[in-house]
């Protein structure tokens, strides 16, 4: 059995793993059986005697390749770097095509699932294996998908929510599904078989404005000039103040930096305590991004707050308008 998973939407990614591990049998034998392969570092032959592997007291070796497809993505740049980009990706697609030869002798007690990020529809080593694996692709949600995600979730844990009430909350958090689902257990907690109501949303949603914190700092860096001014309304809207957009978002540059400095040299909890933060969520936010800047993209950011904050300070503008000006200036 062979699966591809990809896409920006990993909470939904990772329940499409999770799904695969529950048919294959007696969990706690097959947590014995689980081979989590670093995609970026892995050679061929390595993956093969993983997957050649006879599985333990289980009816299932499970061998799950994160990154793998990704080492095949075409990076954007320069047409010489571009050139020479093309180059090596085709010298390493030569020793890894044979990837889809071998996956047709895979043992049959082989579960082999490659899960990455973003991958594009011309990444030619994922072309090669999709003919022969179960692919599925998962793409963020647009609004109305996620209204009706966050109807199903709710229903699913015996609650009922209004209307209202869901459009707040795709307002409020966004299409990140790891806090929504976690916003939606706390509410089912809260509500304890009433209605979720917007006044319950507004009382319960304690992430809402740090997730939107963190969705507006990548729309910054981005330059999604549209999305950021949205965002920065949202938070204003509800009662933000200018200075403590300009903390949160410094702050958030700050674990950015430390996360990039931190890199992988430490655990998941070391690294937590060194960024002094109180939940995996922050952490993950804060590596991903980290991963997705430069410092020197960073170091501009952080001039243009320090402007932003000067002019605040000495009446050059009011809050909000600097926060605009800040915004289209990034």
């Amino acid at each position: 059995m062979f699966y591809i998973l990809y896409g920006k939407d990993d909470f939904s990614l990772q329940q499409a793993l999770e799904e695969i591990k529950s048919e294959l049998g007696n969990q706690e034998m097959l947590a014995v059986n689980i081979n989590m392969l670093d995609g970026q570092q892995l050679s061929p032959s390595q993956l093969k005697d993983a997957c050649s592997a006879v599985p333990f007291l289980c009816s299932h070796r499970l061998v799950i390749v994160k990154g793998l497809l990704g080492r095949f993505e075409l990076k954007s740049g320069s047409e010489r770097r571009a050139t020479r980009s093309r180059a090596k990706l085709d010298s390493a697609l030569e020793e890894w095509i044979k990837l889809a030869e071998y996956v047709k002798q895979m043992p049959p007690t082989t579960v082999l699932v490659l899960i990455d990020g973003e991958v594009k529809s011309n990444n030619r080593f994922l072309k090669s294996l999709a003919s022969l694996a179960k692919v599925k692709g998962f793409a963020p949600f647009s609004d109305r998908d996620l209204g009706e995600w966050i109807q199903e979730r709710v229903t699913q844990g015996g609650g009922t929510i209004s209307p209202g009430a869901v459009k707040l909350l795709v307002g409020l958090v966004g299409a990140d599904l790891w806090t929504v689902s976690s916003e939606i257990d706390k509410l089912l907690a809260y509500c304890s078989g009433q209605v979720i109501t917007e006044d319950s949303v507004k009382q319960v949603t304690s992430y809402a404005r740090e997730a939107n914190i963190f969705a507006l700092v990548d729309a910054i860096l981005e330059g999604r000039r549209k999305v950021a001014q949205q965002l920065l309304h949202r938070l204003l809207q509800e009662g933000a103040s200018p200075s403590y957009v300009l903390t949160m978002i410094t702050r958030q540059l700050r674990l950015i930096v430390m996360a990039k400095d931190l890199g992988s040299k430490l655990s998941r909890p070391e690294n937590r305590d060194r960024l002094e933060l109180t939940s995996d969520y922050g952490l993950e936010k804060a590596v991903r991004q980290a991963k997705a800047y430069t410092l020197e993209r960073i170091k501009k950011a952080y001039h243009q707050l320090l402007e932003a904050d000067i002019a605040i300070k000495t009446g050059k503008y009011d809050g909000d308008l600097a926060l605009e000006l800040l915004v289209v200036e990034l």
